[in-house]
């Protein structure tokens, strides 16, 4: 069975419909703390719909907890976990998938966590995504609100001390707005694990 991880999720739509997602395709969902919601919130249960009850779901009080109690090496540094994250040079479609591997989700906003990134700079896996200037024709606007939003970005500081429209840490020297919802985005790497983990009907 495979694991999907969302560490501290903001929105609860999207977390309903990974659930619903999680449930047609027999993995698990494992929430770590902060939620920026209740697990009660009507949103999080129209989206999951009649599914949230089927779904297997465990929270953890934060990302040490989640390692501790699913047996995960204490830095991160598994090869079970996959870190999905805009900061990786490997792609989801490079890495091999194993029943009872998780795959990691961060924030909405912010993503996975700098400090967990570091530690296992080989676990971290990207969605290929086309450039700002192929996939949006508004690409220029979006880009003035953003300097609207961070009037005082310094080209030349550290990337860490930038984040783009979605709140996601970027690159300033490869700069990009476009992002998936976090809800396609898990859908799109489970199924690939899912493919490659022989899920009936995707032989």
């Amino acid at each position: 069975m495979l694991n999907v991880v969302l560490a501290g999720p903001e929105i609860p739509a999207n977390t309903g419909n990974i659930g619903r997602t999680c449930v047609v395709a027999g993995a698990r969902l494992h929430l770590v703390e902060p939620i920026g919601f209740s697990l009660d919130h009507r949103m999080l249960h129209r989206a999951g719909l009649g599914y949230w009850e089927n779904l297997d779901v465990t929270v953890y009080a934060s990302w040490d907890d989640f390692l501790a109690r699913c047996g995960l090496a204490p830095d991160g540094n598994d090869p079970r976990l996959h870190l999905l994250t805009k900061k990786a040079r490997r792609t989801y479609a490079e890495s091999t998938y194993r029943d009872g591997d998780y795959l990691v989700f961060g924030s909405e906003s912010s993503g996975i966590p700098e400090d967990v990134l570091a530690l296992a700079p080989a676990r971290c896996e990207r969605i290929p995504m086309l450039a700002d200037r192929t996939s949006l024709a508004n690409r220029d606007a979006w880009e003035a609100r953003d300097r609207t939003l961070h009037p005082d970005g310094d080209e030349d500081a550290s990337p860490l001390l930038r984040q783009d429209i979605c709140g996601n840490f970027v690159d300033v020297r490869d700069y990009r707005i476009s992002a998936l919802n976090l809800s396609n985005a898990a859908a799109i790497v489970l199924y690939e694990a899912l493919r490659q983990t022989g899920f009936p009907g995707m032989e």
